[in-house]
């Protein structure tokens, strides 16, 4: 394994509708450490967060979103440079959506861009283009999208890094017995439906998308791997050492 996409959700990077500086620095750290071993791309929301701290708009409307996010993506890509900076690493920026991949060209020269910047020891950002992707921005939170990083453009795995420990095998919130599946080699229809609620931290950008995710890469031969990014301490433990202490790995029965 070489090259590894990392999504961040906006729930990690955000706090009390601002960016969560103190958590984005301990992400960057540990992306830095990283990028010493692998190839590493990164696929960030944060953008209406970091948006709305400077422009107080209702964020129920989706143009307002859509303009609270162009204001916040420069603040977000700022914050990412100042605190790579400290680590050396370069940074660049792309905005991509789920509908840049329905057109080979696009894609393919989406992906030249991207090679060019691994191959120079740059660190690619890639956000969905919010002002554009009215569907991502109000259903996907990144996860299809940085689905779709992973498999086109060539990575060994997608690590998402979510406000929960892994999947379990039934709502933690509800059940005190609840447990993580470490190993999930595939998706059933009914796990793919599961309802979404704006108010459900467990299934909005949270376990619903994560899942339609996996399914995509499982049925491509890809893996995922999900853990907690308010403590990394399972992902370092996982990628670093290999050791998979908690977090669920989604990968193809024949890659075992």
């Amino acid at each position: 394994m070489k090259r590894i996409v990392v999504k961040v959700g906006s729930h990690v990077l955000s706090e009390k509708n601002m960016i969560a500086k103190t958590r984005m620095r301990n992400l960057v750290e540990f992306l830095s450490l990283l990028h010493d071993k692998y190839e590493i791309i990164l696929v960030s929301s944060g953008a209406v967060a970091a948006g709305y701290s400077k422009i107080k708009l209702d964020k129920n409307i989706v143009s307002n979103r859509q303009a609270i996010a162009a204001v916040g993506q420069p603040f977000l890509m700022r914050e990412y440079q100042k605190q790579f900076e400290k680590f050396n690493k370069i940074i660049a920026q792309f905005l991509l959506t789920a509908s840049d991949f329905d057109s080979r060209k696009r894609t393919q020269f989406a992906k030249n861009a991207i090679e060019v910047c691994l191959k120079n020891k740059i660190i690619p950002i890639i956000n969905e283009n919010d002002t554009t992707a009215t569907d991502e921005l109000v259903f996907g939170d990144n996860d299809r999208l940085s689905a779709h990083v992973s498999y086109y453009f060539d990575a060994d795995m997608l690590v998402i890094l979510s406000d929960i420990d892994g999947y379990y095998d039934k709502d933690p919130r509800c059940n005190v017995d609840a447990k993580i599946k470490k190993i999930v080699h595939d998706i059933s229809d009914e796990e793919k439906c599961i309802k979404m609620n704006p108010n459900d931290i467990f299934a909005t950008g949270g376990i619903s998308t994560k899942l339609k995710a996996a399914d995509f890469l499982l049925k491509r031969g890809k893996s995922m791997f999900m853990s907690n990014g308010f403590k990394l301490d399972d992902a370092k433990s996982f990628l670093l050492d290999h050791v998979q202490k908690s977090g669920t790995l989604f990968v193809p029965e024949k890659n075992i």
